[in-house]
C-alpha cells in the first residue's frame, strides 16, 4: 500500500511537471522564433498580381520578424501545387508557409488527384484580402459591353476563347456560370498565372479573361473591364457595372491569406499572425491592393479557418450546380 502511494505521488509529480513545462514552452518558443529565414511560397509565377502583392508584404513582415522572408514561386494546378506541396513536405515549425488561393477549396470537388482536405491539412495563420474578379477584354476589342460579347459568341459558337488561371479556379467557375446562363459557348484556355493570361489577352491570343489580376493593365489602358463579378461597383471603376446589374446573379469571392502545414505550434502561429497583420498596413502593400481593386479583408487565425471551411462547402454546391464531376 505504501509503495502504491509513493508510486501515485511520483506519477502525480511527473504529470504536474509535464503540464508546467508545456505551459512554459509556448512563451519560450515564441521568444526564440524565428531564429533563421522564413520561406514564403507564392503559388503563381513572378510578375503577376499575387506575386507583386505578397513580395511587398514579405518585405514589410521581415522587418517585424527580424529575419528575411525568402519568396519561392511554385506555380501549377490552378495555384494549388505550391501550398499543397508545402503542407505535405514542410515541417510544421513556421519556417515554411504559403499563400493560400481559393482553388484549394474547389479542386478536391473536381479532381480525383486533388486528395487534400483544406479543413484538416493546413494551419490557417491570417486572412488578408480577396481577389477582385472581372470580365475583361483587350483595349482594341470591338466588345464594349458584356451583351456585345455574349451576342458575338452566340452568333459564332466556339469561335471565341476565354482564359482563367487554371481549371476549376474561381474565375473559371464564375465564367462558366456566366456562359451557361447566357446559353453561349467559348473555348477555354487555362493559364498558370495572371501575368501570362493578361499578355495573351493583350496580344490577341484569347478574346476574354474572366479572372482577377486585371487592375494594373486596365489602368495602363491595355485592357478594358466590361463587368465586375462583385456585389457592388468599385470606387476605382465607377462606370463598370456588376454582373448582377446585368441580370446574372454571379459574385466571385476568393479569399487570400497565409497558411502553414497542419500541427503548427499556436505560439508560432501567433508570432507569424501578428507580423503579417502589421505588415498588411504597409503603404506599399496597400497601394498594390488598391491598384488591383482588392479590399483589405483581415481575418484572425480562427476566423480564417472558418471561412475556408465555409468556402469548401460553398464550392461543393457550385460544382454540383454546373453539373461537373470529378475527373
Amino acid at each position: 500500500m505504501e509503495l502504491s502511494k509513493t508510486r501515485r505521488a511520483l506519477l502525480g509529480a511527473v504529470a504536474a511537471a509535464t503540464v508546467l513545462s508545456g505551459t512554459a514552452a509556448a512563451p519560450a518558443l515564441a521568444e526564440t522564433f524565428p531564429s533563421r529565414p522564413i520561406t514564403l511560397v507564392i503559388p503563381f509565377p513572378p510578375g503577376g498580381a499575387t506575386d507583386t502583392q505578397f513580395r511587398a508584404l514579405a518585405s514589410a513582415a521581415s522587418k517585424e520578424l527580424g529575419q528575411p522572408i525568402v519568396v519561392s514561386n511554385r506555380a501549377g494546378v490552378g495555384g494549388t501545387l505550391g501550398p499543397v506541396t508545402m503542407a505535405r513536405t514542410a515541417a510544421p515549425d513556421g519556417y515554411t508557409v504559403a499563400v493560400l488561393p481559393g482553388t484549394l477549396y474547389r479542386l478536391p470537388h473536381l479532381l480525383k488527384s486533388a486528395d487534400w482536405d483544406p479543413t484538416r491539412d493546413f494551419t490557417y495563420i491570417v486572412g488578408l484580402t480577396a481577389y477582385s474578379f472581372a470580365i475583361t477584354v483587350a483595349a482594341d476589342s470591338p466588345w464594349k459591353t458584356v451583351p456585345d460579347m455574349l451576342a458575338a459568341a452566340k452568333a459564332k459558337p466556339d469561335q471565341y476563347s476565354y482564359g482563367t488561371v487554371g481549371t476549376g479556379s474561381t474565375g473559371h467557375i464564375a465564367s462558366s456560370r456566366l456562359l451557361k446562363a447566357a446559353g453561349v459557348k467559348m473555348n477555354f484556355v487555362p493559364f498558370k498565372g495572371a501575368a501570362e493570361q493578361q499578355l495573351a489577352l493583350i496580344g490577341g491570343h484569347i478574346d476574354m479573361v474572366g479572372d482577377a489580376g486585371w487592375g494594373v493593365q486596365a489602368k495602363a489602358g491595355k485592357i478594358r473591364p466590361l463587368a465586375l463579378m462583385a456585389e457592388k461597383r468599385a470606387k476605382n471603376w465607377p462606370d463598370v457595372p456588376t454582373l448582377k446589374e446585368l441580370g446574372y446573379d454571379i459574385v466571385a469571392l476568393s479569399t487570400l491569406g497565409i497558411g502553414g502545414p497542419k500541427g503548427m505550434d499556436p505560439a508560432v502561429v501567433k508570432v507569424l499572425h501578428d507580423a503579417f497583420r502589421k505588415a498588411s498596413k504597409d503603404p506599399a502593400f496597400l497601394e498594390i491592393l488598391d491598384m488591383e481593386n482588392q479590399p483589405e479583408l483581415y481575418m484572425d487565425s480562427a476566423a480564417y479557418a472558418r471561412a475556408a471551411a465555409e468556402q469548401f462547402e460553398s464550392d461543393r454546391r457550385f460544382v454540383a450546380e454546373l453539373g461537373l464531376t470529378r475527373q
